[in-house]
């Protein structure tokens, strides 16, 4: 899959991104140059995690006939020490639906598994840049 960024000439720091047939913008603050049209890409990264987590316990619980009628899950944001290498994200999961204490317990052990959540706490993610000449 290729993600394309591209530069929105008509605003000082929107971007538009590409990824197959969606689009969506990304944008830095007011303070920092922007126009605060869109999440930063702190904020997505943030949400990548949130919505994976969501996804990933509503297909387990669709796969295995677990009554669940809602998901909310909130992140929140610690970048306070990002700059010195560690950055925390709190996430809380709010389940609806005739749940057992069980059920409940074994949506947030799944939650703790998804992809994304791995990719960020268990892989080593090699990152390439080039530039064009």
């Amino acid at each position: 899959m290729t993600i394309r960024v591209v530069r929105d000439l008509k605003a000082p720091m929107r971007h538009e991104i590409q990824i197959g047939s969606h689009r969506l913008a990304t944008d830095v603050s007011v303070e920092d140059g922007g126009e605060a049209s869109g999440p930063n890409p702190h904020d997505l990264y943030d949400a990548a995690l949130g919505a994976c987590k969501a996804l990933t316990v509503l297909w387990y619980a669709k796969r295995k006939g677990i009554p669940v009628e809602g998901v909310d899950v909130t992140v929140e944001r610690d970048a306070t020490e990002e700059r010195a290498g560690v950055y925390r994200l709190g996430v809380v999961l709010t389940l609806t639906g005739n749940l057992t204490t069980a059920q409940r317990e074994e949506l947030l052990k799944v939650a703790v598994k998804c992809p994304i959540h791995k990719l960020m706490t268990e892989v080593t993610t090699e990152i390439t840049t080039s530039l064009v000449p």
